[in-house]
This record gives C-alpha cells, sequence and structure tokens, in this order.
C-alpha cells in the first residue's frame, strides 16, 4: 500500500478503510469468544480495569496494522500502560482503544467496542467502532462521508440530525458521573437523557439517535479519536468546553473537558 501522505486517493483510503474494519471485527470476535466465557480482572496503575480480552484485541490490530508497512507509529491503550509510549512528533499515527468500555464489557451489558483510528496533521481523519456484542459498526468512507453496518449486514449512510425544537436528546457516560457534568446538563433544555458506556455515544450522536454528549472528565485520546472522525464525516462536532477543537498526539495523550454535539 502507497504511504498514507496519498490518502487523498479514494482508493487508497478504501483500502486503507477496509482493514481497519476486518481488524477491528477480527478483534471483536476474540473480545466475544472471552465475554461468552469467565475470565479475570485486573486493575491497572491508573485504577481502571483490564482483561485478557482487552490486550487479545490490542495485539489482533496491532500486528495487522504493522503488516501493512506504512511506517507510522501505533499509539494503542494497553501498550502504553505497559509503558511503551512511541515519538510521534508531526506524522500520522494510528490511535487504538482495543476494547473501550471494558467496565462494560465486566457487566456484561454489551455497550462496549473497538475503535481504530488514523490521525494526521493532529486531527482523525479515519475511524471504525465495532460493536461486538451488539453487531453494529460505524466507520468513516473513503468520500468523507460516516457508514453504518447494522445486525442484519445491512449497509447505510448515516448523517447527523438537526435537534427537535421540543428539547435535546442527551448521552452521558454510564460509569463516570461528576458534579461537573450535572451542572452542565442543568443548563440544558432535555428531551430525555440516556447513560450509556464506551464510544458508542458518538455513534449514536452520528446516525441521528441523539444531539449532544458533554464529557466532563478523564478520558484519552484513544476514547475518542474514532468517534471523532465518525462524528464530523456524519456532520457533527467535537470540541473542548471553550468551543476549541481538540488536537491529538499530545503529551500524554490526554483530552480536554468536550462535548459532541450533531448538526445544528
Amino acid at each position: 500500500m502507497p504511504p498514507v501522505q496519498a490518502l487523498k486517493n479514494s482508493k487508497i483510503r478504501l483500502k486503507l478503510i477496509r482493514e481497519m474494519l476486518r481488524l477491528a471485527i477480527a478483534a471483536g470476535e476474540a473480545i466475544i469468544t472471552i465475554y461468552e466465557q469467565d475470565f479475570a480482572v485486573e486493575i491497572k496503575k491508573d485504577a481502571s480495569p483490564v482483561t485478557e480480552a482487552d490486550r487479545l484485541a490490542e495485539k489482533i490490530i496491532v500486528t495487522g496494522l504493522q503488516k501493512l508497512n506504512l511506517g507510522y507509529e501505533i499509539v494503542a491503550e494497553e501498550s502504553i500502560s505497559a509503558g511503551y509510549t512511541p515519538e510521534i512528533g508531526k506524522n500520522a499515527f494510528f490511535l487504538i482503544d482495543p476494547l473501550d468500555g471494558t467496565r462494560q464489557f465486566i457487566e456484561r451489558n454489551g455497550q462496549f467496542t473497538v475503535n481504530i483510528a488514523l490521525v494526521e496533521n493532529g486531527i482523525p481523519t479515519l475511524g471504525v467502532i465495532h460493536l461486538p456484542a451488539l453487531q453494529e459498526t460505524y466507520w468513516t468512507n473513503e468520500m468523507g462521508g460516516a457508514n453504518k453496518r447494522s445486525e442484519d449486514g445491512s449497509v447505510t449512510s448515516i448523517q447527523c440530525r438537526t435537534p427537535n425544537q421540543d428539547g435535546l436528546v442527551v448521552l452521558a457516560t454510564r460509569s463516570h458521573n461528576n458534579p461537573d457534568t450535572d451542572a452542565f446538563l442543568e443548563k440544558l433544555n432535555i428531551a430525555k437523557l440516556d447513560r450509556c458506556g464506551s464510544s458508542l455515544k458518538f455513534c449514536r450522536i452520528a446516525e441521528g439517535s441523539a444531539d449532544l454528549y458533554p464529557r466532563l472528565g478523564r478520558t484519552m485520546e484513544w476514547d475518542i479519536a474514532a468517534g471523532h472522525a465518525i462524528l464530523v464525516a456524519a456532520g457533527g462536532t467535537l470540541t473542548d468546553l471553550a468551543g476549541n477543537s481538540i488536537q491529538y498526539g499530545k503529551t500524554g495523550f490526554e483530552s480536554p473537558h468536550f462535548v459532541a454535539t450533531g448538526a445544528e
């Protein structure tokens, strides 16, 4: 495959997207195999849980991306936790969250995802989110839009919606609620509030079934990059609380508080 600099060519973009999709689904299959069995849960230094499924999924994705020989670094959550921090500089790189929503995985509620994103010039330009338990997949397509594959295998183009005048459908984190988020929500005209886990929230806004997702808590770049790419491709936005665009590849890979929104 030619270098990623040539990704303006839609055929090259399509080839890379298809490989990202293949790897996300393969990782999802491995995750489900473990999901359906008994598994151990470990606690990392940052107090977040990790399982065999996280590590196996990451190995599948990283190995597959390395075989593409693109020459770009791969920033993956479990590798970072294990002490490997690649030097990014201004180069394009992949951001991987092999199992976003590990708490949801442990609770077996189905709301966990596999996230793969390509970041160019500090911006996520390609993204894939796969929901193994729900058998849904979302991705940026080669023409700059966004698609969804449903459980029945049908593929549709997705687009953010304009909010209903009766109020917003707002999504909030399932596992990390806090007073700052509650205070933010109190200022909104909310018709419905749903709490759900993982990057699923970006997908729901991108497909036009929700309007807004505020996150006033700690997240890492791999948590949001794929969702950011898909959301923007579907006509939405992701900014910090001051309305500034979010850059990727920062030292420490920590994200600011943000608001994800659909169409205005």
